[in-house]
């Protein structure tokens, strides 16, 4: 069966827009992707309006709408949490929320070929969005569930090997612990979360029958405290 599936993306430095589309000739994944500090709200529908232009259809075309949920920046997730939801609340089509950290985890595996991965996101506050992944085929199993702590708190599971982190918590790489650090053979800081992995998480998810009405899908902050508060 046909399938249009536009992903988008807000929930770090880099914004992204990705149009997945299945059909007779086979499967195809149409992205952008841009560096855009402080300019989320200003680039992201026009990448949306490009891979939907490359495509060659309208929003109309579209079978679903997904988003990068989190965790990840509170503004940035406002932001393509909004335009996910528009766009699926005014086209009636179901929306499906993203975890930041499996298409980090997605993106390493098929960019690296890694098995054993651990994703972290810099949480700002010290702290680090955390998790850890089996990869295989494409397949991403979490093996930890996401959290959000500091570096020197993250623990991996004892049964595997050879990790490797990825994301850019791993610009705080001195403060992680000697046994986490012996137990990565190396880490990549500069991967950011994109919504092309986001898209093919999503086309999974949407077969399995998970999409959701828009205003039932929100972000996943983690943090209790959403707004940083300067301590008196």
């Amino acid at each position: 069966m046909p399938l249009h599936l536009l992903a988008l993306d807000a929930s770090s430095s880099a914004c992204s827009a990705a149009l997945l589309r299945q059909g007779g000739s086979g499967t195809e994944c149409l992205a952008r992707f841009e560096m855009t500090p402080r300019a989320h709200t200003r680039r992201l529908m026009p990448l949306v309006d490009e891979v939907l232009a490359e495509a060659q259809i309208t929003p109309a075309q579209l079978d679903a709408v997904a988003f990068g949920r989190g965790p990840g920046s509170f503004t940035g997730l406002r932001i393509a949490a909004g335009a996910a939801q528009g766009l699926a609340f005014g086209l009636d089509r179901p929306l499906l929320g993203v975890s930041t950290l499996s298409a980090l985890a997605l993106q390493a595996h098929r960019r690296y070929h890694l098995r054993h991965v651990v994703t972290a996101l810099d949480a700002r506050m010290n702290e680090v969005y955390a998790a850890t992944w089996h990869c295989l085929n494409d397949t991403i199993t979490p093996m930890s569930a996401e959290a959000v702590l500091a570096p020197e708190a993250l623990r991996l599971p004892s049964k595997e090997t050879d990790w490797v982190g990825v994301g850019s918590g791993f610009t705080l790489w001195e403060r992680f612990t000697t046994d986490v650090q012996l137990s990565m053979s190396q880490h990549f800081s500069d991967l950011e979360p994109r919504a092309e992995e986001m898209a093919w998480l999503a086309a999974g998810d949407f077969a399995a029958g998970l999409g959701q009405p828009a205003h039932l899908v929100q972000p996943v902050y983690l943090r209790n405290d959403v707004a940083w508060k300067k301590p008196a």
